[in-house]
């Protein structure tokens, strides 16, 4: 039967717990030998027992130049680690540094193109500002200009659109208004046509009248007398009294 499985605590028994010390101690330095041999690794063991003794194993002739070995690839790192942080830091602030007096260069800059804090400033610096703002100016004048110029030429193009929208209305309207009076005209035709049929029928209805044709001018003494005895006729029926004659 196999060996059960060794539950991993302190043992409590000293004679025991030296006994396995003694044991594995011995296992551990022979695996590390056979370690070294088989694989030509470097290898460096270091023991100290509950009572202070020391026990090591190198695979080569000195433990100690394993052990700076071992400390040059751990703690120097973790130097060079360190270094480059603080490189970086130092590389970050001085960053920092050329922002900010570049920030408050340009703070300042501006504060002299509104006129405030000229005092410092000498007659070079001076001139240097009035130049800067005359071309400033002049920029600020040809970009309205030319804005100016785009509006305006949007306008033109929304006129020229507006001219031929109104000219296709016309033309619209126009032929409207041609077929109104073609359709009047065609019925205009048609009544008249009517009334062309109808007119003879209606000739029967209306018979010439008879009247005398000769037209006489002047005083006519029969008619007068005629004229006299109807209107005495009248006076004496009563109807017209004389003195209204």
């Amino acid at each position: 039967m196999g060996r059960g499985r060794v539950e991993l605590k302190k043992i409590e028994n000293k004679i025991n717990r030296q006994v396995t010390f003694a044991k594995r101690r011995n296992g551990l330095l022979k695996k590390a030998y056979e370690l070294s041999v088989l694989c030509e690794a470097e290898v460096a063991l270091i023991i100290f027992s509950t009572r202070g003794k020391l026990y090591e194993f190198s695979s080569t002739s000195n433990t100690l130049k394993t052990l700076e070995r071992y400390q040059k690839c751990s703690y120097g790192t973790l130097e060079v680690k360190q270094s480059g942080r603080d490189s970086n830091e130092e590389k970050f602030y001085r960053e920092y540094l050329k922002l900010k007096a570049k920030y408050e260069s340009l703070q300042r800059y501006q504060r002299h193109l509104l006129g405030d804090e000229l005092g410092p400033l000498n007659i070079d610096e001076l001139e240097h500002l009035e130049l800067q703002l005359d071309t400033s100016l002049k920029h600020i004048k040809s970009t309205r200009t030319q804005l100016m110029l785009d509006q305006l030429s949007d306008l033109q193009t929304k006129e020229k659109l507006w001219i031929e929208a109104n000219k296709g209305l016309e033309r619209k309207l126009e032929e409207i208004y041609a077929e109104n009076n073609l359709q009047q005209s065609w019925g205009g035709g048609e009544q008249s046509g009517a009334y062309s049929q109808q007119h003879p029928q209606t000739q029967g209805f209306f018979q010439p009248l008879e009247c005398n044709s000769t037209l006489q001018i002047g005083y006519d003494p029969a008619s007068s007398s005629q004229i006299t005895g109807v209107t005495s006729g009248q006076n004496i029926n009563g109807i017209v009294p004389g003195w209204m004659l």
